[in-house]
């Protein structure tokens, strides 16, 4: 198996958190996602199920917020917000789907292929080889409906490997690219983005951004020992963002911004029509643009 590397690694921390939330009591579940424990290795999957007990979801939440305060919460409301939008498209007519970065996201298996779109899940080789391996346990024949891609975002064309696997730039298409811009240098950023301003018009983007300021240690979120960890020890998170240089950036490449999001956002719009009383770090954001 190829070896993972620290990114690869940090894939399954999410899904972890997307798993014990299918057993928050369902009247206030943010979302549901019946694979997300399935698609999870032997270890991980161990630990997400144990959380159906309220007081080891307690417990693996403490660890988290004692990492990083309101990142348990961001993490299951940019779920929603990228099931939200992802909904949306397929339902406004648009066939395609592009998962740049999918680690073991579920959406193409839960939200595209049942709806008749097709879907593509780029990432890096050793996370499309753990997902290949859950897929064929999970789904069986049933994972061919997914066209999984290994790419290096760093080096390879994104746009070559989606045309080889029937991807058609000329039709609209939906792009999500969650949770990976801060692990590329700015040029690789910039590199996936030329490739989307090919994208047809009336396409649509999201994807998330950590900010520039808790990048560069200017604000750090009252998450510090999460700092130390991705740009000190580990260093594998390289590019941020300030929310007004979203528009303009966006704008270079043939992109409108639509909708930013974040912690004001989600709480108003996820947890307090349910009665949930978390917090939400501010350190990511959302972002959902149009080509125009």
């Amino acid at each position: 198996m190829t070896p993972r590397s620290t990114s690869a690694r940090t894939a399954f921390g999410p899904m972890v958190i997307a798993a014990a939330e299918q057993y928050t009591p369902a009247a206030q579940r943010l979302f549901r996602d019946e694979l997300a424990v399935r698609f999870l290795p032997l270890g991980p999957r161990l630990a997400a199920r144990a959380c159906r007990w309220r007081f080891v979801r307690t417990l693996l939440m403490r660890a988290t917020e004692d990492l990083a305060p309101g990142m348990w919460g961001g993490v299951i409301c940019r779920k929603r917000y990228a099931d939200d939008k992802v909904v949306e498209a397929v339902g406004a007519g648009i066939g395609q789907v592009v998962i740049l970065g999918a680690g073991l996201d579920t959406r193409a298996y839960r939200l595209v292929a049942p709806a008749g779109g097709r879907a593509y899940e780029l990432d890096q080789p050793a996370n499309t080889a753990v997902k290949a391996e859950r897929l064929q346990a999970v789904l069986g024949s049933r994972a061919d409906q997914v066209r999984v891609i290994p790419v290096d975002f760093q080096t390879d064309d994104v746009g070559t490997a989606l045309a080889e696997n029937g991807f058609d730039i000329g039709e609209p298409a939906l792009f999500v690219w969650e949770a990976v811009t801060q692990y590329l240098t700015e040029d690789a950023v910039r590199t996936t983005l030329a490739f989307l301003s090919r994208a047809a018009r009336q396409s649509r983007l999201i994807f998330t951004y950590v900010r520039k300021d808790f990048l560069d240690g200017t604000n750090l979120y009252g998450a510090a020992r999460l700092h130390r960890r991705m740009t000190g020890k580990y260093d594998v998170w390289h590019f941020g963002l300030a929310p007004h240089e979203v528009g303009a950036l966006l704008l270079d490449y043939g992109w409108a911004e639509r909708e930013q999001v974040g912690s004001a956002e989600y709480t108003a719009r996820y947890l307090e029509p349910v009665g949930r009383d978390l917090e939400v770090s501010e350190l990511e954001r959302f972002v959902h643009a149009e080509r125009v």
